[in-house]
């Protein structure tokens, strides 16, 4: 590694730089997360770059290295990484066995169903109001088979037209999962919906998908229709590169693995109607054997061609009234479905270990096969009560002790006995006649959907197990007179049942079947609640709420539909546990909004105008743009003080407590006053000494709450008295040596109270200096902007100046203040300040800290009895010093931040930084504003500070 480049951040601000000036790539479109081809980095680039960076980190850098790590962050890492350890390599080869009958936890769902069902919460609302998604096929799905021969028309006329579709699947964000148009054409719209339901899945976890990138997380999706390969290449001359990854059912898993970047197994399963089941099953089995560390299982299935239907139309399968009624003596055949569903998986041992929130437990599972039954298609009551014994077996307990099944539940007429037969006399059996096995179908309400019937199904008794209800079949009427139902000791859920804990935990199992006789079997029982941790239940006073995306309108749209869900199914989840999630388990995106609030209603409000792109109290909308790095802390002088001013902050941020607890002695003996009481009780400072003192004691409590989140100075520049908080924060100074400058300072001046004004004026320091030039008592006493001076004087010529600059319409105003700096009144006042601080030993400045007292900025001051001597009669030089350091030799900051009760100067700022620097992006905010709560206050520009990264609160 060379002097140069010392760790990975200085590698990957490295790359940046040479991307943006030998490929050129505009600097705000380098994504360190993109892959370099992304970025432009061609072959004969990667060639050069090799050699560049060989020659930097003296060592051999391969090209090939830039397709093993293809992003900036991955060969940053990569690059600077030690080299490996043989022995603990060779001990991580050697791994570490896991329990084949490890519990496993289920930590995230996402589901996608017709109905309007996006989410686990959604779905359960679906189920609990007996709701049915099934109905005609959309017009648009079949017209690409319409107008073909008599033949076809016939037989097209003929297929049942009842299903469960969902809508718009032609509809997907490639932008956002990084694909390009053209190819997104040509993917077969399973992979487009299963990579939106795992990203949802993810976030339901708390995991940040980015988080998983060249992890050992194995992906395991159920799949069993492939019917957009065979429709899309109908016309050879539309195939391209892409149509055949596009169309391979193989792709529906490695899509996903290669978009996250996932080192662990991906493999499609299909076994038809059970897939997404067996997919689950073994997942269970890749965690056990530690082939994975997180698994993701999943199921989907899209009906894009009339063929399958007339199939099972042809078998007579299919239900002619358009209703899957399972176990139901009405059932005459099932309706096919669409859908998808996302479980992540983890080992209950590792879930507890990282905190997660446990959903669910799978207890054991099986899967086997029919073997030669009475047909292909035809079920095997020996095979299914063998797969349910192997299940409970697996996982270590009696089949007596689960409650309730989530059965197959076609609703077919030899398939719905054969199934109940095989659960009556596994579990069923020895139960008392008042407490029966209960059994229900989620394809009661959403038809069959096929691969991802057996996901549908586990999501449902999850969500059961954990919230202690059992939702009922849809339209359940009469029993099934081929089922002897008490004999086989069940019952079927035809009411919303209450499902309380006993002396086990509440317990399920999860059947699904495949047509060609693959059956699986998976047990589930409730996950055990986490006590909080000590403390746990304090909350901070307000919460962050982080809402990314990777434009301004995904921002926005993520806005609404978290505003909808505090305001609905969320309303009882704790708001500090919501701003939680959002800022510690999502991925960061490269556009964010904060909203900070004190309750929900001022959450929800926020939420909604961030949506709307308004301006509200504690919302900071998404930057377009970031400025450069560097942060200048400015203190303002005189006149931002008000009465109750801390106070909040006081009880809510122990930062800020702390640093006025520790002040406070020294700040008593200069002061003769306790800073603490004036701001616990909200007194007002009254008086030219007890303002100022108080100003900079608070000024610099403020500076440690900034400090206590992370954000430090650069620069420190101050405005005429705020330079004695300056010097004090640059470490030029002891707190107790700047209350004492300002003690002795307030002191000598408090006996001219009155006797002099000053005047804010919307002019240049030209226009200042010709308007005052008949007024020799009168001087420029504050280069404010290029726009903006302040001058002083004898208070009658100051009125008569205003009146004068107002008749020229433009603005001027008096400054409430009671002394006037910077003017001759102070020359009397100097000799005196030298005496009383002749004393002072100030030491050199350990953060860069430009003076506003001389007009020379360059010379390094010691900030001794001269200097403050000086500094109350001299011209405040504040435009000259915010221009050095926006754009001074010395270098450029671009984040300004005004460090006092009240903003006076942030708007000052900006315009001498427009003026100065065209084209330059400048953030310029203050910390406090005058009577609003001040914590919520702090916390918006604290998040205003932060354009290209939020907080971490």
């Amino acid at each position: 590694m060379t002097a140069g480049i010392s760790n990975e951040a200085d590698l990957r601000h490295w790359l940046v730089d040479y991307l943006v000036t030998n490929i050129g790539c505009p600097p705000d479109e380098v994504d360190p997360n993109l892959s370099l081809a992304d970025l432009g980095v061609g072959s004969r680039d990667a060639v050069v770059l090799s050699g560049e960076l060989s020659e930097l980190l003296g060592k051999t850098v391969s090209p090939i290295d830039f397709w093993e790590h293809p992003t900036i962050n991955a060969l940053a890492a990569y690059l600077t990484a030690p080299e490996p350890d043989p022995e603990s390599d060779a001990a991580l080869r050697r791994g570490v066995r896991g329990s084949l009958d490890e519990p496993i936890a289920v930590i995230g769902m996402g589901c996608r169903f017709p109905g309007g069902i996006s989410g686990p919460d959604a779905l359960w609302e679906f189920l609990c109001e007996r709701r049915s998604s099934i109905g005609q096929v959309p017009p648009e799905r079949w017209e690409p088979f319409e107008g073909g021969s008599p033949e076809v028309a016939a037989a097209l006329a003929r297929t049942t037209r009842w299903g469960s579709f969902l809508p718009n699947i032609d509809a997907f964000d490639a932008d956002f999962f990084e694909i390009s148009p053209s190819e997104a054409d040509k993917m077969d719209p399973q992979q487009r919906l299963l990579l939106e339901v795992a990203w949802e899945a993810l976030e339901h976890a708390g995991i940040p998908p980015s988080a998983l990138r060249r992890s050992q997380t194995g992906v395991f999706a159920g799949a069993c229709l492939s019917e957009y390969g065979a429709i899309s290449s109908t016309d050879l001359s539309r195939v391209d590169g892409w149509s055949n990854t596009g169309g391979a059912m193989s792709i529906i898993a490695n899509r996903l693995s290669y978009f996250l970047d996932l080192r662990g197994p991906s493999v499609a399963v299909d076994t038809a109607c059970s897939s997404s089941l067996v997919a689950i099953h073994l997942a269970c089995q890749s965690l056990r054997t530690q082939d994975s560390h997180l698994a993701i299982a999943a199921g989907v299935n899209l009906l894009l061609s009339p063929a399958v239907f007339r199939g099972f139309d042809q078998v007579g399968a299919l239900s002619p009234t358009g209703h899957c009624r399972a176990f139901d003596a009405a059932a005459d055949g099932f309706v096919r479905g669409e859908g998808a569903g996302v479980v992540v998986l983890k080992r209950l041992t590792d879930a507890q270990r990282d905190g997660d929130r446990v959903l669910a437990v799978i207890c054991g599972s099986a899967i086997n096969q029919d073997g030669r039954s009475n047909g292909l298609m035809a079920p095997n009551p020996a095979a299914q009560m063998a797969v349910l014994r192997a299940a409970y077996t697996n996982a270590g307990m009696q089949p007596s002790e689960v409650d309730f099944i989530e059965a197959h539940g076609t609703g077919t007429l030899l398939g719905d006995p054969i199934e109940a037969r095989a659960l009556g006399t596994v579990l069923g059996r020895g139960r008392p006649e008042e407490s029966p096995l209960l059994i229900g179908s989620v394809k009661t309400n959403l038809g069959h959907t096929e691969a991802a019937a057996g996901i549908a199904g586990f999501i449902k008794a999850v969500l059961a197990v954990q919230r202690g209800q059992i939702p009922p079949n849809h339209r359940f009427e009469s029993p099934n007179p081929h089922i002897p139902f008490v004999d086989l000791r069940m019952k079927v859920v035809d009411t919303q049942t209450e499902w309380p804990s006993t002396e086990h935990p509440r317990r399920a199992g999860v059947s699904s079947f495949g047509f060609g006789g693959t059956n699986a079997h998976v047990v589930i029982e409730q996950g055990q609640d986490v006590p909080p941790a000590p403390g746990q239940g304090l909350g901070p006073a307000v919460s962050t709420l982080v809402v990314a995306g990777k434009t301004t309108q995904r921002v926005a749209a993520t806005a609404n539909v978290l505003a909808d869900w505090m305001a609905g199914p969320g309303a009882n989840v704790a708001l500090a546990d919501v701003a939680h999630t959002l800022n510690h388990h999502r991925s960061r995106q490269t556009k964010f909004g904060t909203v900070v609030a004190r309750d929900r209603d001022q959450a929800v409000a926020g939420l909604r105008a961030l949506a709307a792109g308004q301006h509200a109290p504690g919302v900071v909308n998404p930057e377009e743009g970031s400025p450069g790095p560097g942060t200048v802390f400015v203190y303002s002088g005189r006149g931002s003080q008000w009465a109750g001013m801390g106070r909040q902050l006081l009880a809510d941020e122990p930062a800020f407590a702390a640093a006025v607890a520790e002040l406070e002695p020294v700040f008593v003996e200069q002061a003769g006053f306790s800073l603490h009481d004036v701001l616990a009780t909200g007194k007002e400072l009254v008086g030219i000494e007890q303002i100022q003192l108080g100003l900079i004691g608070i000024q610099l409590a403020l500076t440690e709450l900034w400090r206590s989140y992370g954000v430090d100075p650069d620069v420190v520049i101050g405005h005429s008295m705020g330079e004695v908080a300056a010097a004090v924060v640059a470490g030029a100074l002891t707190p107790a040596e700047g209350l004492r400058v300002t003690a002795t300072r307030s002191k000598l001046m408090a006996p001219l109270s009155g006797r002099g004004g000053m005047a804010l004026l919307e002019l240049d320091a030209a226009a200042t200096e010709e308007l005052i030039a008949d007024y020799p008592q009168v001087t420029l006493g504050i280069y404010n902007s290029p726009r903006q001076t302040v001058i002083a004087g004898p208070t009658e010529q100051i009125d008569e100046l205003i009146t004068r600059v107002r008749a020229k319409d433009r603005f001027a105003s008096r400054v409430n203040i009671e002394v006037a700096p910077h003017n001759p009144a102070m020359d009397a006042l100097q000799p005196q300040m030298r005496s009383e601080l002749a004393d002072l030993t100030p030491r050199t400045p350990m953060t860069q800290i430009i003076s506003t007292t001389y007009e020379d900025l360059d010379t390094q001051r010691a900030f001794d009895a001269e200097h403050w001597a000086t500094n109350m009669r001299n011209p405040v030089h504040f435009q000259q010093a915010i221009t050095q350091a926006g754009s001074g030799a010395l270098g450029a900051y671009h984040t300004f931040i005004e460090i006092s009760p009240h903003p006076l100067l942030t708007q000052a700022i900006i315009d001498t930084l427009h003026n100065a620097q065209h084209g330059t992006r400048y953030t310029s905010i203050g910390t406090l504003h005058r009577d609003t709560d001040d914590t919520v206050t702090f916390h918006t520009n604290l998040n205003k500070a932060h354009t290209t990264h939020p907080p971490h609160t």
